[in-house]
């Protein structure tokens, strides 16, 4: 009876913890509820936050993981240099977009917070806040796009095999790659 007893208990006391805690804990106090201070420092510094994907998984390589790996994929003074540049242009834009993207979240934060947030002036926010998104995704992207062109089909396979990424599954030689 006694074990019983302890076993409801156990049971009650963790239904009791599960019940009161929610994923959101502790986000109450962020500066922007939305946003960790990570993220935050990530957009205001230009960082690429998982934004290509789909092009860095695909054969598309970042133009920083490139200078990164400059001696390992035996890149040209020309290849560095256009590297340099297409990443350079990236970062810019993307500190520019970064910041802006955090300014949108942050007024969004502060209407709700503020409680004068209206059905109309939601769609506006969020609205203004996914396109610049959107325009951010596209300079990570569109710098992997730039990237590939730099590179030699040699190159670009051995830059997947030093990420980690050989053994994939389609073939990656396209014809609209440029063999420095």
């Amino acid at each position: 009876m006694k074990s019983k007893f302890i076993f409801i208990m156990l049971m009650i006391s963790a239904v009791t913890a599960f019940a009161s805690n929610s994923p959101y804990q502790g986000e109450q106090l962020r500066t922007i509820k939305a946003l960790s201070e990570g993220e935050i420092n990530s957009l205001l510094n230009g960082q690429g936050m998982g934004f290509a994907k789909a092009a860095e998984l695909n054969h598309y390589p970042g133009p920083k993981h490139v200078l990164d790996l400059a001696d390992d994929l035996d890149l040209t003074d020309d290849q560095i240099s256009e590297t340099t540049i297409i990443f350079s242009q990236m970062k810019i834009e993307a500190i520019r977009l970064g910041k802006e993207l955090v300014d949108g979240e942050a007024k969004l934060d502060k209407l709700f917070q503020e409680g004068i947030i209206t059905p109309e002036e939601l769609d506006k926010q969020l609205s203004a806040i996914e396109g610049t998104r959107a325009q951010l995704r596209g300079v990570h992207l569109k710098a992997h796009l730039a990237q590939r062109t730099v590179l030699t089909q040699h190159q670009l396979n051995q830059y997947d095999n030093l990420r980690g990424y050989s053994g994939g599954s389609k073939s990656h030689s396209h014809s609209n790659m440029s063999h420095n």
